[in-house]
């Protein structure tokens, strides 16, 4: 099996009749909505229909809690702080709810911790920093839940309120309120919300609870769901159930926006209102405000979204652009070195692991979903620091990265994340320790997998099927991301017509296909010409996606693989 090889798996067949519960749904979307679990005809009208706001925020736990300590804040003029990762998503929710408090008429502030200098997470010196300037109420956005110690320390003057979405420790931090849809005990019906969706939660119990009372907030929710958008799709979660409906309703605002920062950000980046996307946020916008926290401060990052000012939003934007290129360039040098340790140990290792103490913390998370995307194995990238090492991971579906550093938690100062991503800090003396245990988890949980990456493909197909209606069908399964993937299809014994090498280092292929009866135009990223040449005929992975071209629309195939036909 060559390094590029891809397992392809062929969608089930559908259970007799299975059709005939869905009047009045055509076929092609039946078969893509079962593909991703969405089965009940309650769940199908729920995918298909208009957007809501989800479920009732007050089902979470701890909501009551933290609506009740934030009023009284609000009532007696206390300073609250909201306190941010340094992330697209905490940024985003960091945002959603000082916005959301201010309208309130709370004194509410930002702080959003620097990567470099203070790290990830709750630290003690930014609580006691906070304290000493009249705060008395910290409420974590998107970062907290495993910050059992730091939480038990600042009780001696600060009262806190943690809302996260991040994976639960065994043991829950001792704060006024813990908001997160993983808590054991919760019952709230969806549970993988972003950090920013549970912010926007508790900001919709608050303006609820406004309005409860009689009184008309100066914002309203459908103000906050550009930024609930960004930080959603930013963050990797899945884009079904209540994230899609959130996503789906925010992408309305940004394709007219209204904020000057998000104005000038995307002028910059170069991408038009009314043409934005999901896949715009997760490859143009998000990595820009990502690059900040990455670098820098992701204070600019939180500044653009806020300002009211064009003329600070420009510069703002000016200097996201700036950053976001560095970052590119800087993760180019670190991939180069971070590969070259891998490869050297081989790639039958069943975790890659790479360290440095020039490698940036901002970079290696960057840096390890490179590798595990290029290699096909889990990746743990890491900075050497002077005493303690910070760093990140990345995983296959296969394998939970975060379950894995619970099972090595005595060798760890702190960590969290998901089941795909993950971060830990670790004492220098512990890091050969950190790695040979995680090697083992990994070689155990492993055992006996072919690792290689799967393509589910969604239908098979004539290619002379693909055509504007079937687009036009396509473009209700959107937004497309994590777990509601762009649907691929599949076309057997297509004729190719002619192929040319495309693109920097000839990386990419251009072809034109033909099944005899109709002709297409197809392109195929990072994917060269095999060895002995392009078959005449081919067996073909891909998707449909629709173009505009000098003003021109029109449709193209992106081939994800090919093999020759059988």
């Amino acid at each position: 099996m060559s390094p590029d090889a891809k397992r392809w798996k062929l969608p089930e067949p559908l259970p007799p009749a299975y059709q005939e519960r869905f009047p009045g749904v055509p076929s092609l979307l039946v078969r893509l909505l079962y593909n991703r679990g969405i089965i009940s005809p309650q769940a199908v009208r729920d995918f298909l229909g208009p957007p809501s706001l989800g479920a009732n925020p007050f089902s979470l736990p701890g909501i009551h809690q933290a609506v009740a300590r934030l009023r009284q804040a609000i009532r007696s003029g206390e300073k609250i702080a909201v306190y941010g990762d340094f992330d697209a998503d905490g940024v985003c929710a960091t945002a959603v709810l000082v916005e959301t408090l201010q309208a309130l008429g709370a004194d509410a502030h930002p702080y959003i911790p620097h990567r470099v200098d203070e790290g990830y997470g709750l630290n003690l010196d930014a609580l006691r920093k906070l304290y000493r300037n009249g705060v008395r109420l910290v409420v974590t956005v998107d970062c907290g839940i495993r910050s059992v110690a730091e939480v038990a320390a600042a009780q001696r003057g600060l009262d806190l309120i943690v809302t996260d979405h991040h994976s639960v420790g065994s043991e829950l931090p001792p704060a006024v309120a813990t908001i997160n849809p993983k808590l054991p005990e919760s019952t709230y019906p969806f549970q993988d919300l972003a950090g920013v969706g549970v912010a926007f939660k508790l900001a919709q119990a608050l303006l609820l609870a406004c309005r409860r009372m009689g009184k008309q907030p100066s914002l309203v929710e459908d103000e906050l769901m550009d930024l609930v958008a960004l930080g959603t799709v930013a963050d990797i979660v899945p884009l079904l159930g209540e994230n899609r409906d959130l996503v789906r309703l925010g992408l309305k605002h940004l394709n007219d926006p209204q904020r000057p920062g998000l104005k000038a950000l995307m002028v910059k980046a170069g991408v038009r209102p009314g043409e934005i996307t999901a896949t715009t946020i997760g490859y143009v916008l998000g990595p820009r405000l990502n690059a900040a926290g990455r670098l820098a401060d992701a204070m600019t990052s939180y500044r653009l979204l806020t300002t009211r000012d064009p003329g600070e939003a420009e510069q703002l934007a000016a200097k996201l652009d700036e950053t976001n290129r560095q970052r590119q360039k800087l993760t180019e040098e670190t991939l180069e070195q971070a590969r070259a340790q891998v490869l050297a140990e081989g790639t039958d290792v069943p975790l890659l692991f790479a360290a440095g103490e020039n490698f940036l913390p901002g970079i290696v998370g960057l840096v390890a979903g490179r590798l595990t995307e290029e290699l096909y194995r889990p990746a743990v990238v890491v900075e050497v620091g002077e005493k303690q090492s910070r760093g990140s991971c990345r995983s296959i579906p296969d394998f939970h990265i975060t379950a894995a550093l619970d099972r090595c938690r005595d060798l760890l100062v702190r960590h969290g994340g998901h089941a795909a991503a993950a971060g830990f800090t670790v004492e220098n003396s512990n890091l050969e320790s950190l790695r040979d245990c995680l090697r083992s988890i990994a070689a155990e949980e492993l055992a006996g997998k072919e690792l290689i990456p799967t393509l589910a493909i969604d239908a098979e197909v004539a290619l002379s099927e693909m055509d504007w209606a079937t687009r036009s069908l396509l473009d209700q399964m959107e937004p497309c991301g994590n777990e509601n993937p762009v649907p691929l299809f599949l076309s057997r014994g297509v004729i190719v017509r002619s192929c040319r090498p495309v693109g920097t280092d000839a990386r990419h292929l251009r072809l034109v296909l033909s099944d005899g009866r109709v002709v297409w135009d197809a392109i195929a990223f990072h994917q060269g010409i095999p060895e002995g040449g392009m078959p005449e005929r081919i067996d073909v992975v891909y998707s449909l996606e629709a173009q505009e071209w000098n003003g021109e629309k029109r449709l193209q195939l992106v081939v994800e693989d090919f093999r020759p036909a059988e």
